[in-house]
C-alpha cells in the first residue's frame, strides 16, 4: 500500500516543480528546452498516476495486468477511467500528451518558431506546441492526481 502513496508524493512533488517552471521560469528565459522537460516530467506524473491506478485495481483482483504498456493504458481507458471519473476530453489529453512525446523521442530536429515548439519527425512530418498546451497538460495532471488521492483517501493509511 504504501508504494501507492510514495508515487502519487513524488507524482505531486513534481507537478509542484514543473507548475514553477512553467509559470515563473519559462516566462523569463524562454527557452524551448523548458517547454520539452516540462513536457516530459507531465509526462512521467501521468504514468506515475496510471500505474498507481492500475496496481490498486490489480491489487483487489479488479483487472489484469500485461506485460505490454499499451495494452495496460487501453485498459485503463476502458475499464478505470469511469471508475476515477477521468473524463474523456482528459484521457484524449493523456493520448496527445504521450504522441507529443513520442514524437519528441523520435525527432532529430526540434526548434521555436513564433512561440511554437516545431517538432520535426524523419519524413519532415511536424507536430507543434505552445506553453499555453503545457499549461493545459500541467492542469490535466494535477486533476488526474486529485482523482487519484481521492480514491486513496477511503484507504485508512493515507
Amino acid at each position: 500500500m504504501e508504494r501507492f502513496f510514495e508515487s502519487l508524493h513524488k507524482a505531486e512533488e513534481k507537478i509542484n516543480t514543473i507548475d514553477h517552471i512553467v509559470y515563473v521560469t519559462f516566462p523569463l528565459l524562454k527557452d524551448k528546452t523548458i517547454l520539452i522537460k516540462s513536457l516530459l516530467g507531465i509526462k512521467e506524473v501521468v504514468v506515475e498516476c496510471i500505474n498507481s491506478i492500475l496496481q490498486y485495481e490489480y491489487l483487489h483482483k479488479r483487472i489484469e495486468l500485461s506485460r505490454d504498456p499499451n495494452q495496460n493504458f487501453e485498459l485503463f481507458k476502458k475499464k478505470c477511467s469511469r471508475y476515477y471519473s477521468i473524463e474523456e476530453k482528459e484521457v484524449n489529453l493523456i493520448e496527445k500528451l504521450f504522441d507529443l512525446v513520442k514524437s519528441h523521442r523520435k525527432s532529430p530536429m526540434e526548434f521555436i518558431k513564433e512561440g511554437r515548439v516545431v517538432i520535426l519527425s524523419e519524413n519532415m512530418l511536424k507536430k507543434t506546441f505552445t506553453i499555453e498546451d503545457i499549461k493545459i497538460f500541467l492542469e490535466m495532471s494535477k486533476n488526474l492526481i486529485k482523482k487519484t488521492k481521492r480514491i486513496f483517501q477511503k484507504i485508512p493509511s493515507f
